[in-house]
């Protein structure tokens, strides 16, 4: 007999997709709804600002199953689809032409919107975001010999997208209001890798700077031309990227009363504050049972991964999310990931196994002598290693995760 429930997925990107999945797998045979505003059906987004910008890789690899999949897996697939409202009490979803669709269970995957530049000039022409297809398509067309780029931001997207220009050709400009990219996250010295490995692919790296308009074209007042910095300094720009972080898309759950704070709060088992209500991908800020605290994570990772658990959740089976954080970057000839989680205190000991002058080590982060995060620099196949170390929560010697002659499988309890 077939299941009689409904359960509605709101945000068609990867984490409401593999959401899908995961039902299926489970056994659900149920009604899936998954809708999602996109005219496209659901794709993964590191390819926007990697392979696919780069050129390397085509539309078709970006997308998580083929189109076939959906009704084949009696998915019904809603694209072009808003919904305006979460009505907990009668258990429905307005969308936004007026129809109401019944749920059961609700997992909401809306993912995060890029956060907008607050000058004046932003929404001019030749100001890009990237957070979609169009946007890689748009920056792809602008990334070209002897254009002059100018970017915002020196955050993961926003070296990214440095990489990507310079491959093309262009020349980059990238502004930071920190002392040095990645600042916050990797600390100085790891900081300091990737500001020398884009000054050594000719970008021009200006840090400790702000924007304080963007200036149209002499020509064209619609197109920008500059970015003007505070000091008064003005760049020339034939395109102008803008990578300052994302914001979280809590309005729905906001709007009907969930617990919202950096995200919606979920628990491990990535239920919201209403216990037919689940939450997973970027959106969501769920405790981690052990980090013990609660936590947000925009990677590529956990779009994968914490479905698998939502979905479980919904069945009413026992699951709970604890993976550690994980994600990865390529720029130029730097191939890296990143395990584990580091509260950016300043606080943690910092271990090099490697040499960072020729780029190839792992960075280890210490705090009272357990190993919390971990950075493989073009070093691969230690990410299992890695993980089960991390997890061990065993203290280790800084001399021995520095000597490249102890086996990182060996340095865990449980190895």
């Amino acid at each position: 007999m077939t299941d009689p429930r409904t359960f509605a997925i709101v945000g068609a990107g990867l984490a409401g997709a593999k959401a899908a999945e995961a039902l299926r797998v489970e056994g659900f045979d149920g009604r899936i709804v998954l809708l999602g505003t996109e005219s496209h059906r659901p794709y993964e987004r590191p390819p926007l600002s990697k392979g696919y910008l780069l050129g390397n890789a085509d539309r078709d690899s970006a997308y998580v199953h083929p189109a076939e999949w959906y009704p084949e897996h009696r998915v019904e697939l809603r694209v072009d689809t808003t919904v305006t409202e979460i009505d907990r009490r009668a258990h429905e979803l307005v969308i936004g032409d007026g129809d109401r669709l019944a749920y059961d269970k609700l997992l909401l995957t809306t993912g995060a919107t890029p956060r907008r530049l607050p000058v004046p000039g932003a929404d001019l022409d030749g100001v890009y975001y990237l957070r979609d297809f169009g946007d890689s398509d748009r920056l792809k067309a602008a990334f070209r010999s002897g254009a002059a780029v100018v970017i915002v931001g020196a955050g993961w997207i926003g070296l990214e997208t440095a990489a990507a220009a310079r491959t093309a050709g262009a020349e980059v400009t990238v502004l930071e209001t920190a002392e040095l990219p990645l600042l916050r996250v990797l600390g100085r010295e790891m900081a300091t890798v990737f500001a020398d490995l884009h000054r050594d692919h000719g970008v021009d790296l200006r840090f400790e700077v702000g924007v304080s308009a963007i200036q149209p074209t002499s020509d064209n007042p619609s197109s920008a031309g500059s970015v003007l910095l505070a000091d008064g300094t003005e760049i020339a720009a034939d395109a102008i990227v803008v990578g300052i972080g994302v914001t979280p898309n809590v309005e729905l759950a906001r709007s009907c009363g969930l617990n919202v704070d950096d995200g919606i709060l979920v628990d491990s088992h990535l239920v919201s504050s209403d216990d037919d209500i689940l939450a997973a991908g970027d959106v969501a800020n769920a405790y981690h049972p052990l980090l013990c605290r609660q936590i947000r994570v925009e990677h590529w990772a956990n779009a994968l991964h914490q479905p698998e658990v939502a979905a479980r959740t919904m069945l009413g089976e026992p699951a709970s999310y604890d993976r550690l954080p994980y994600f990865f970057t390529d720029q130029y000839d730097l191939g890296m990931e990143y395990t584990g989680y580091t509260d950016p205190d300043g606080q943690e000991e910092l271990v090099v196994r490697g040499d960072t002058a020729a780029r190839e080590f792992i960075a280890f982060w210490l705090k009272d002598g357990r190993v919390t995060a971990a950075m493989n620099v073009n070093i691969w196949d230690v990410t299992e290693p890695i993980r089960d170390l991390i997890r061990s929560g065993a203290q280790v010697e800084a001399s021995r995760l520095a000597d490249p002659d102890v086996p990182l499988s060996g340095l865990s309890p449980s190895s």
